[in-house]
């Protein structure tokens, strides 16, 4: 297949987008490199400079090619964010993303795999979480997903299109090209190993959730896994009736663990300064991926928590 990969430029959209590769489907890469970055865009993709959010730049791009299917993999993504500037989120996550769906109309394109979250779930009931758990976000970035899903379910309904919505938890690790490059970064990992080369603490947000060491638990999937995942979705995507799966390990590491893991792998004793919580963290955020497992034949390559943070610490050291 030819697919679109908006957002490939991106530390997610470009392990996926050289996962299709890999599979032996043509790639090419749309993004307006505001979080991306052009040198991560696979070889033998095609890039094109653009703004999904702009209908003349759709168009262009679809002209340009005949697509068999989208990855949807762009979009705002920083929770923390979310929270104080909501109109953003919502005019790309929702808004561009209705302009996406619509160029593929216009274009017969019918396919698409969504990149989204656990954030839809909120404040979780019980967990390990599975897809029919209720949907109750707790930030803006959370119900700009969820909103996205819903209307995929209605063009579904409506427009015939087909598509597979992928709820990740923490995306993390590296390739051996490919690792996380935001500015400014905000997740764990990758804070904990630069506070690892730079000698400097690392912040802890909140430690008096109800946890078993009181910092956040979260579900850590190595990005080559979630690639993987999004790969076998579109594969069977005309095959299939299900339109959202978890991708997790069913099984949470808490930040205090996590810094505790980094220190193992890389032999640097990094001290952790701890701090008040960030808005709109919920406390425990652990997936049951049993439905993507049986459906879709995922089995995740790098489950345990080192094999992610050597990976990571790796393509760090790599890049000085």
């Amino acid at each position: 297949m030819h697919v679109l990969v908006t957002g490939g430029a991106g530390y997610v959209g470009s392990v996926v987008a050289d996962g299709l590769i890999r599979a032996e489907h043509t790639v090419t890469v749309l993004d307006n490199l505001q979080q991306g970055h052009k040198e991560a865009v696979p070889e033998g993709a095609l890039f094109i400079q653009a703004d999904f959010c702009r209908s003349k730049d759709l168009d262009a791009a679809f002209r340009q090619s005949s697509f068999d299917a989208v990855m949807h993999m762009a979009g705002e993504t920083i929770v923390e964010y979310s929270t104080t500037d909501p109109r953003r989120y919502f005019h790309t996550n929702v808004i561009g993303g209705i302009n996406l769906l619509d160029a593929m109309l216009r274009h017969n394109v019918n396919r698409i795999v969504f990149s989204s979250s656990a954030a839809v779930y909120g404040e979780p009931l019980t967990a390990p979480i599975e897809e029919n758990h209720p949907k109750n976000p707790i930030n803006s970035y959370g119900l700009t997903k969820l909103m996205f899903e819903q209307i995929l379910e209605w063009y579904g309904k409506a427009y015939g299109l087909r598509h597979i919505s992928l709820r990740y938890f923490n995306a993390a690790g590296a390739t051996d090209r490919l690792g996380e490059n935001h500015n400014p970064e905000t997740h764990l990992i990758p804070n904990v190993l630069k506070a690892a080369l730079a000698s400097t603490p690392v912040w802890v947000f909140g430690t008096d959730y109800p946890t078993r060491d009181g910092s956040c638990i979260r579900d850590y999937v190595h990005v080559i896994d979630i690639a993987q995942a999004h790969v076998l979705a579109l594969e069977k995507l005309d095959n299939i009736k299900t339109s959202a799966y978890n991708l997790g390990h069913g099984q949470g590491y808490s930040v205090l663990e996590v810094v505790q893991a980094a220190r193992k792998v890389t032999g640097i004793d990094i001290p952790a300064k701890l701090s008040p919580r960030r808005a709109g963290d919920p406390a425990v955020l652990v997936a049951s991926s049993n439905r993507a497992k049986s459906e879709l034949s995922w089995e995740p390559r790098f489950p345990e928590l080192e094999q992610i943070i050597d990976s990571a610490w790796r393509w760090m050291k790599n890049r000085r």
